[in-house]
């Protein structure tokens, strides 16, 4: 292990300390400052306007900046492997990961090659990011001192889990350190002699293919450790396309509706001479709008359940000049690179040397039966920060399929609208196209050239779904055969079965039950059925529960003594308010049930929600009732409690990983975890020395949109848009969040009238 000094770390750029920066680089930044325009309204979003692209750019950073600068710095630690750097040892594998793929030279490489117009909008991002340090010596960056441009191509596509997370790290962790402690490399029998090379399989699982939690949700696990796949909130989002004929106005309408961490997301409008005019929620440290509208077209994103990641098994064989891998009749040379990985000790800086290993496919990242297995995913950082730019300024559906057809917006469906009244929903942007007599779902055998990728689905290939007769479009996270309904969804039997690893699932259920015969909408409309209140899970789960109760003997003593349980859930409307009793008492007796049969539910194969509601014993579903009540009996006094006593939005610092406190100012939620089947979402639970659940993801922006002969939205963002709590916007806007009380968006330069907090230039205080 080596011991380095801060000042000379792998990867951290320092030319200039905050405060400190060369005279070009000052005079440079303030005369694009003086240029630039920032509006705060009452709310505190930041509405930027500048002559060029890159002037609004430089001030949207700048802004993003003085909201949350912690988020943004974390934000790109993460996608540049800087992590362990801030967060100690405990991170070196979550940087290892993201320096398979990230390589700084490369992203060097790419900013070259880049585009002028995105070279300027670049520049402009780093340079207004460095004029807020400058002009704010009193932050502190935990690591990154002075952002350079080619830094926005590490973190070019705003999904809150990205692909490379899918890259399971307890495995990557026990292969890597099998190759360091020297595991790996038993010498050939004789030179030209094939022999898998192990790495240490010890403790190596399955590959996961489950989507990937946020950085924020990870760290905000270790406060309360979740046993079980089931009590992880359901990542994703809701998105819902309306066309004029349905809508009251026979104008086109979009929900954007992402379930994120809290605070993960950025609102801004910005604007340019040049066409730019979007406005939306930004990924904390990028600079484009990934869900939101402009004048005339709205986007919407939500996780996708497509199976576009694959891994592969390769044969390695040793020779006395290095590995090669085997694919068809040839040895190729194995690719290898040395990754320094520093992190931060208690007692200074240090580090540690791998050396990482890549075939064609992608980099190895785990051991399987004695083989070493690639992943391969989609790595394309300059199209995908192209992509993701560009689809801002699309016009209409024609713009935006062809926007569409870079196939870089890998890990999302869309959801789309526009002012001519279009509507669509578009699959998840990067399918590659493989033999389908494979088992994609799994591992493949690398040395087979059959098993390699050819290039991508078009988009006429892909379950697409434009202006369907019945009116709209949807999408849950689920998969993409219910996208508008019954008779005019693709058909899952036209695709390939890893064209989408999902299903149906209980949002899915719900959006249907919202839409399906619905006509005239309005956006207040729209808007209540983003938050209507029936949670189709219990539909299931609970007629069996009735049915167990009802044929107890009157002598068993279970009997009487879940007789009001029993009866507060037979009354039930199945709908969630902060005022009910039997929400509360569903969602123990639910929690409950679920941790009875998750094992079972394991060794039978199956999801925890079919095996309760179909399998699940009366002595299971029974006593989970009894232990539920006993529960709320304990924390709360009465089983009889309300939900809005137990649920609540709470928002005490600005902290990523949030302290919550019973003692503390709350606000309550009626609506409740989406992985019962609500629609807004509120993953919620207690924690270390709190009785309350406290929320951490779900809803976090919401908004919904119309397009007509001027676009008119309204939207909420969890809390407030500031993460300082001396901030006026801190929590102001912590009410009309718990209960659906959207706010009317400025948009246009009338409506911002009256509502104008402040008006500045970045570098003003």
């Amino acid at each position: 292990m080596k011991r380095l000094a801060l000042a000379v770390l792998l990867f951290v750029v320092a030319s200039c300390s905050p405060g400190e920066a060369p005279s070009p680089d000052v005079a440079r930044w303030e005369a694009q400052a003086a240029r630039v325009t920032i509006v705060r309204d009452g709310w505190g979003v930041p509405h930027i306007s500048g002559p060029t692209d890159a002037d609004a750019i430089f001030g949207l950073m700048y802004t993003q900046a003085e909201d949350d600068f912690n988020r943004i710095e974390v934000n790109f630690l993460n996608s540049q492997g800087l992590l362990a750097q801030a967060e100690g040892e405990g991170e070196i594998w979550r940087d290892l990961r993201m320096r398979l793929f990230i390589d700084p030279a490369e992203m060097q490489a790419l900013y070259a090659e880049a585009p002028e117009w995105l070279k300027a909008l670049m520049d402009a991002w780093a340079d207004g990011l460095n004029y807020y340090l400058h002009t704010h010596p009193e932050v502190q960056p935990k690591v990154i001192t002075r952002f350079e441009p080619w830094m926005a191509l590490t973190f070019s596509e705003g999904s809150i889990g990205g692909d490379i997370e899918r890259v399971n790290l307890r495995q990557l962790q026990a292969s890597y350190e099998g190759l360091e402690s020297g595991t790996a490399g038993a010498a050939a029998a004789s030179a030209g002699t094939r022999q898998a090379t192990p790495v240490a399989t010890s403790g190596v699982g399955a590959p996961t293919r489950a989507a990937a939690a946020s950085l924020e949700d990870r760290w905000a696990a270790r406060t309360a450790p979740l046993q079980e796949p089931w009590q992880t909130e359901p990542a994703g989002s809701n998105g819902i396309a309306l066309s004029g004929e349905v809508t009251a106005t026979g104008n086109a309408m979009l929900l954007i509706n992402p379930h994120t961490s809290f605070f993960f997301r950025h609102e801004a409008h910005v604007k340019s001479d040049e066409g730019l005019n979007a406005y939306g929620a930004l990924t904390w440290g990028q600079f484009f709008v990934y869900q939101g509208f402009n004048e005339t077209a709205g986007w919407m994103h939500t996780s996708s359940s497509v199976d576009n990641i694959d891994e592969y098994l390769e044969t390695i064989v040793e020779k006395e000049d290095g590995l090669y891998y085997v694919h068809g009749d040839e040895e190729r040379p194995v690719t290898t690179r040395q990754v320094t990985v520093a992190y931060r000790t208690p007692s200074g800086m240090a580090q540690r040397e791998f050396t990482v290993y890549r075939t064609h496919h992608g980099p190895i990242v785990r051991a399987q039966d004695g083989k070493w297995v690639s992943v391969a995913l989609m790595e394309e950082p300059l199209s995908a920060l192209i992509q993701s730019y560009s689809r801002t300024k699309a016009r209409n559906l024609d713009d935006y399929r062809q926007n569409m057809e870079m196939h870089t917006n890998s890990s999302n469906n869309t959801l789309f609208a526009d002012a001519e009244g279009n509507i669509a929903y578009f699959h998840s942007n990067f399918v590659p196209v493989r033999d389908t007599r494979f088992d994609w779902s799994q591992p493949v055998d690398g040395s087979d050239p059959a098993t390699d990728w050819n290039g991508v689905h078009s988009q006429a290939e892909s379950p697409n779904v434009f202006n369907p007769a019945n009116g709209w479009v949807y999408n849950t996270n689920n998969f993409p055969y219910s996208a508008a309904g019954p008779g005019n969804s693709p058909r899952q039997a036209d695709y390939p079965a890893y064209m989408d690893a999902g299903s149906e699932n209980y949002r899915g259920i719900h959006a249907m039950k919202v839409l399906t015969g619905q006509t005239g909408f309005t956006l207040e409309t729209l808007r209540d059925a983003a938050y209507d209140s029936w949670i189709p899970a219990f539909d299931e789960l609970l007629p069996p529960l009735l049915r167990d109760y009802d044929a107890l003997p009157p002598s068993d003593q279970a009997k009487a003594a879940l007789a009001g349980p029993i009866e507060a859930l037979r009354r039930w409307d199945r709908r969630w308010s902060v005022e009910s009793v039997a929400t509360s008492l569903a969602i123990f007796w639910g929690e409950a049930l679920l941790d009875n049969v998750a094992a079972d539910a394991r060794s039978a194969g199956m999801s925890v929600f079919d095996y309760a509601s179909g399998r699940a014993t009366a002595a299971q579903r029974l006593g989970a009732l009894g232990a539920a009540s006993q529960k709320l009996t304990e924390d709360f006094g009465d089983w009889e409690t309300p939900w809005g006593e137990i649920n609540r939005f709470q928002r005490l610092t600005g902290d990523i990983v949030q302290p919550f406190s019973d003692e503390g100012a709350s606000t309550p939620v009626g609506f409740v975890s989406g992985r019962w089947g609500s629609l807004a979402s509120f993953g919620a639970r207690a924690y270390p020395g709190t009785k309350r659940w406290y929320g951490t993801s779900g809803n976090s922006f919401v908004a919904v949109v119309e397009f007509g002969e001027r676009v008119r939205a309204m939207a909420v963002t969890a809390g407030g848009l500031n993460s300082v709590p001396s901030s006026p916007h801190f929590n102001d806007q912590a009410e009309r969040y718990a209960t659906g009380d959207l706010r009317e968006v400025y948009f246009h330069p009338d409506q911002l009238e009256g509502h104008v907090e402040r008006t500045y230039r970045p570098g003003e205080r």
